[in-house]
């Protein structure tokens, strides 16, 4: 963002620095699933040497001719805009959404504190379907391929190496070294904390993180596949991940982030985790000298700790089949959407039982013993009992350790109230 702003490409402007406002957004051209796409995301979260070799449109760049493009010319027939600060990153989402047919659901990500969200939406709704402008014939062309880059000055250094072996020798070396992939958490660690990384390994052009495969025993997602490309990828994902990847930030922030670092980061209130605990997820890891697979619920060590040794890096999720028969996720937050949750479940009953939380400890967790009594006797009543026993929430500013711990058990007695409808 500072850098586009540096070239007199104001449109982007700094409204959080933490990518909850959509005011810094940008285009990114970038391949998903095999298709050139245009993505849009915060500029805000995102290293310079991240777009080195790639393709970034600001909102300067979005009409080809002297005339407003059509999503911004809707923007000012219908009202959408007031101050104007937010108004660059809620055309940049509208455009990118115009152009993948996502519709309304695109502005998710975006802030207005002024206008008002109705005339906005007018806007994005009144669009026809895309099929002239420069952007759109560029799609039919390859998108960027990312490239090995090696890049230092006096803040640090940035390395992006192309191959697992490359990546993880550069780790050994520097044992310092911190792994980044969207930046969508380390980016609000150096905006907001002020924290500095002396050398980041970028793991976005390691191809064998990039992997995705099905077959009738498992699903394996590569670790550097943000949730985007995963939605794309994974056509035959059940229903439950879909409800749970629309409550996962938002499209600006599911554009950049991965499945794997958002389990690396380790926080208890991560939103991937209780879903993979309730799949009965597994977790590849590797070294130079080797690989290893542990269960994802002996991954989380203590808060904000992982079983990851130095040098060692998350390389894939492995997702057992048959998938349960039955699953839900229920997220508790202050907003539906584009929140940090409160507290997070899943539960699953197939050839197990699985009751999954986030939010009511130190670490993401399963509960033994109330999936016991599931298994043994269905009861559920002695279920939650079990379930307030065995967790130990803190009080914070989204809840007290007593709250958490009464929306635990009632998010089990409404999984009971689901299965039985």
């Amino acid at each position: 963002m500072d850098f586009v702003r540096s070239r007199g490409l104001t449109g982007a402007k700094e409204g959080c620095a933490e990518g909850e406002c959509g005011a810094c957004a940008v285009l990114l051209v970038r391949e998903v699933a095999g298709r050139t796409t245009l993505l849009a995301a915060n500029s805000c979260l995102i290293p310079l040497p991240m777009v080195a070799d790639a393709e970034v449109y600001t909102v300067e760049g979005l009409a080809d001719t002297e005339r407003l493009a059509e999503v911004q010319q809707a923007m000012v027939d219908l009202g959408g805009s007031q101050c104007g600060y937010c108004t660059p990153g809620f055309i940049v989402s509208m455009f990118a959404g115009h152009a993948s047919r996502q519709g309304a659901d695109s502005l998710g990500g975006n802030l207005c504190r002024c206008t008002g969200y109705r005339p906005i939406r007018e806007a994005m709704e009144s669009l026809r379907p895309i099929s002239s402008g420069y952007l759109f014939e560029r799609l039919a062309k390859p998108a960027p391929q990312i490239a090995t880059l090696s890049y230092e000055n006096d803040s640090g250094r940035f390395s992006r190496p192309d191959s697992l072996a490359s990546c993880l020798a550069l780790a050994a070396a520097d044992p310092e070294a911190c792994f980044v992939a969207g930046n969508t958490d380390l980016g609000v660690m150096t905006n907001i904390r002020l924290q500095r990384f002396r050398h980041l390994i970028s793991v976005e052009g390691v191809p064998e993180l990039r992997e995705f495969h099905e077959d009738d025993a498992s699903v394996e997602i590569g670790a550097a596949l943000t949730l985007t490309e995963i939605e794309a990828l994974w056509t035959s994902a059940p229903p439950v991940f879909e409800e749970w990847l629309e409550l996962f930030g938002s499209v600006l922030i599911r554009n950049r982030a991965t499945l794997g670092g958002n389990l690396v980061t380790a926080s208890p209130i991560g939103d991937s985790a209780p879903l993979l605990l309730a799949l009965g997820a597994e977790v590849r890891l590797s070294r130079v000298d080797g690989e290893r697979v542990v269960p994802l619920v002996e991954f989380f060590q203590d808060y904000r700790q992982t079983a990851l040794e130095p040098g060692e890096l998350l390389r894939s999720i492995r997702i057992p089949k048959p998938l349960p028969a039955q699953i839900r996720f229920y997220k508790v937050a202050k907003r539906r959407m584009d929140d940090i949750s409160t507290v997070a479940a899943c539960f699953s009953m197939g050839s197990q039982v699985r009751l999954a939380f986030g939010g009511v400890a130190a670490i993401p967790l399963r509960v033994p013993a109330a999936e016991q009594i599931l298994e043994e006797s269905m009861d559920w009543d002695n279920a939650m009992v079990a379930i307030g026993r065995s967790l130990s929430p803190l009080s914070d500013h989204r809840g007290s350790a007593a709250y958490r711990s009464a929306v635990a058990q009632s998010l089990l007695d409404k999984f009971r109230t689901e299965l039985a409808a």
